[in-house]
């Protein structure tokens, strides 16, 4: 259990080093998990090693959103006062996360030739 979790914090690592080192503007542990799922593909069996720790990680999830709420909570007054900013920018963000989400979607249709879809409907 302890060398799996071992495992997952020096690919975090690696890729922290990795953009500190080259100044890439993307997360260190965004370019880690890209290396990990490389580094799966490459060594199927490290999918076994870390699988454990991997699901236990997952399955308290859910506890990463406490310090959040903690800060919504010790901030309620400025968030009060600043509401109608916050609610425009959720409104605004997920509209074009919704977009930005549909036109992959469709390009990748495209790239992929999916005109099999259409045929896919209910038959009578």
């Amino acid at each position: 259990m302890i060398e799996a979790l071992l495992v997952l914090l020096a690919f975090q690592l690696a890729g922290e080093a990795i953009t500190h080192a080259s100044a890439l503007p993307l997360p260190g542990p965004v370019l880690g998990l890209v290396l990990f799922a490389f580094a799966l593909k490459m060594m199927p069996g490290l999918a076994e090693k870390v699988s454990g720790v991997a699901h236990g990680i997952l399955r308290n999830l859910s506890l990463l959103f406490v310090p959040a709420g903690v800060g919504v909570v010790q901030h309620a007054d400025l968030v009060i006062h600043q509401w109608l900013p916050i609610l425009g920018a959720l409104v605004i963000s997920t509209a074009l996360t919704l977009a930005v989400t549909a036109l992959t979607f469709v390009g990748v249709r495209k790239l992929m030739g999916g005109q099999g879809a259409q045929n896919e409907g209910p038959t009578s």
